[in-house]
């Protein structure tokens, strides 16, 4: 018989998931951002992207992996592909500064969006006329460093939806 006070344990399984670039552009390395918390690895591994800037309309930064939208700002959000499992996309660096000023929203917190989907679309010249960076961090949010892999070096130009880093994930079963 067992007592309502018995722990359950709790099945982990690594997974691999496949992070696709958000933007059109050239990929940094993190340690390229002009933010601590990037550069350092704080928020966790990954890269940055300078997007191209495309000729008419606004550039569009897109899911990177399919899940829930658990955070959505202006200038960044967060997709939760499985529990406990979240990527970050910020466009930009001090961008919050603009208080949503020169970004759209193409999608809503809380919802399910799919590979690809586009979320938020934004202006990079107008950016850097305001003074502010372009480089766009995207992050396996608190990952450690040896459980992402990075499927396009710095320096090379990828498309929104090119394979762009592997994140072998720990998700609860």
């Amino acid at each position: 018989m067992t007592s309502a006070h018995e722990d359950v344990a709790t099945s982990v399984t690594a997974t691999r998931l496949v992070l696709v670039a958000p933007l059109d552009g050239v990929v940094h390395a993190l340690a390229d951002v002009p933010d601590h918390v990037f550069s350092a690895g704080i928020a966790g591994p990954g890269v940055a992207i300078e997007p191209t800037r495309p000729p008419h309309g606004p550039a569009l930064a897109h899911a990177p992996v399919a899940g829930r939208l658990v955070t959505l700002f202006a200038h960044a959000f967060a997709v939760e592909p499985a529990p406990g499992v979240t990527v970050l996309v910020h466009l930009g660096i001090d961008t919050v500064r603009l208080a949503g000023e020169g970004f759209a929203l193409y999608a809503a917190e809380g919802e399910e969006v799919a590979l690809g989907d586009p979320v938020i679309g934004w202006a990079p010249d107008d950016v850097e006329a305001r003074g502010l960076d372009v480089l766009s961090p995207v992050v396996a949010l608190q990952a450690e460093p040896d459980t992402v892999e990075l499927l396009v070096e710095p320096g090379q130009t990828v498309s929104a939806g090119a394979p762009l880093l592997a994140w072998t994930a720990a998700v609860a079963a």
